[in-house]
């Protein structure tokens, strides 16, 4: 199982939504890239739960094997 699979795994176990910070651990970036993918709506699909933006794993997922291309934000 490579490492990617098993931070997947771990993450589905807990919540399937993971915070910024965890998101950009997740995809091996910095938190400052993921900010600015998704300021500009072009990072996984996030979705704002109270006062921050949470994203799902699956989107996540989805985003990184479409190639990083395009989000939208709910």
């Amino acid at each position: 199982m490579s490492e990617i699979d098993r931070r997947a795994r771990a993450a589905r176990g807990s919540s399937p939504f993971l915070t910024m910070k965890q998101t950009a651990f997740h995809l091996g970036l910095s938190l400052r890239s993921l900010q600015r993918l998704h300021a500009a709506g072009k990072g996984p699909r996030a979705r704002r739960h109270g006062g921050s933006w949470r994203f799902h794993i699956e989107d996540i997922e989805a985003w990184s094997l479409a190639g990083g291309v395009g989000g939208a934000h709910d």
